[in-house]
């Protein structure tokens, strides 16, 4: 293992004092500043260690398998060269990633990409995106898809990440593997979207009273988009900054990302979410594995910490919520 830089061991030092003296706020904020160099700090009871915070990237004949979603050579400072991006996740349901692709090929967007990011997928979704006759290796619209490969399990966010730095829509939609396109989804989606107050949108909304807990909306406007398809402005990303990869599973996600882009500053009126009826109709929701390939106890665990960063940052954010939901029920 190679060692931290002075620079890096001289920041956990300093962290570990601020422990003893129960400065929380600037241990936090050494924590991070740790590993936005790249590095991830291990806490020994008063001692520490310093490990690097990502794994190395593999090459493998033409292959790059990714370390990070950071390692991703980015696009987002070129100019958009396609009407949309569609980022899929791939890790484990390869007939579902099948259909999905399916759908795309029929009612895809003439001129758009599709990036798939191949998050340390199993054997047998491995197999299928490595077929040279796989779904993965036949156009869209005339264009192949581009995989993405990791070298470790990213998590749902740090894999959104890297499919976004690949990104050359100017609309990108989130879509998932559930989901089976059986007309237009991306005309009505890209519509809505020229409306410039409006942030996010997709074919299904949430709304709440107190941002603590959430309903499926009406169609219209709405307070977040489920992130089963979730479509926003690629140059968006470039104001906002990119995913909270502490987001290990897609659990609560979707309502940070839509408040993030919706957010204008508590000074400001925030941006729209709206769900759009005529996408729903465009798409078929089937079921998706309830637990994201983790146990119970550990799927309830990273639900209660993803919900709590979604209130650490918004849970006093009552201007968020749309006007017919605000009031006290």
């Amino acid at each position: 293992m190679s060692a931290a830089p002075d620079e890096v061991r001289a920041w956990a030092q300093a962290r570990s004092d601020a422990r003893v003296a129960q400065d929380w706020p600037e241990a936090d904020r050494l924590r991070a500043a740790i590993e936005a160099a790249g590095w991830r700090i291990i806490d020994r009871g008063s001692r520490f260690s310093l490990e690097p915070a990502h794994a190395p990237d593999l090459v493998e004949g033409d292959r790059i398998r990714y370390g990070s979603s950071r390692a991703v050579p980015t696009r987002l400072d070129e100019p958009a060269t396609a009407p949309v991006t569609v980022i899929l996740v791939a890790v484990d349901q390869p007939a579902d990633l099948a259909r999905t692709l399916d759908g795309l090929r029929r009612h895809g967007v003439a001129g758009g990409q599709v990036v798939i990011v191949a998050d340390q997928p199993d054997p047998a979704q491995e197999a299928e995106l490595a077929a040279a006759d796989g779904p993965a290796s036949l156009p869209i619209q005339g264009e192949l898809p581009e995989v993405v490969w990791t070298s470790e399990p990213f998590g749902r966010a740090a894999a959104i990440n890297a499919g976004l730095r690949r990104a050359a829509g100017s609309i990108v939609v989130l879509l998932d593997t559930s989901v089976e396109l059986v007309g237009d989804l991306f005309g009505p989606l890209t519509a809505t979207l020229e409306d410039q107050t409006i942030a996010v949108a997709g074919p299904w909304g949430l709304v709440s009273r107190d941002l603590r807990r959430f309903e499926p909306g009406e169609p219209g406007d709405v307070d977040t988009i489920d992130g089963v398809a979730l479509a926003f402005r690629r140059a968006d990303v470039s104001e906002v900054g990119f995913l909270d990869e502490h987001f290990r599973l897609d659990l609560n996600l979707d309502i940070w990302w839509s408040l993030v882009l919706r957010d204008g500053g508590e000074a400001s009126e925030g941006r729209r979410a709206v769900a759009v009826p005529a996408a729903a109709a465009a798409v078929v929701r089937h079921d998706r594995p309830a637990l994201n390939g983790v146990g119970q106890a550990e799927h309830d665990r990273l639900s209660k910490r993803s919900f709590y960063r979604v209130l650490d940052r918004f849970g006093s954010r009552r201007d968020l919520l749309t006007k017919k939901m605000a009031q006290p029920s």
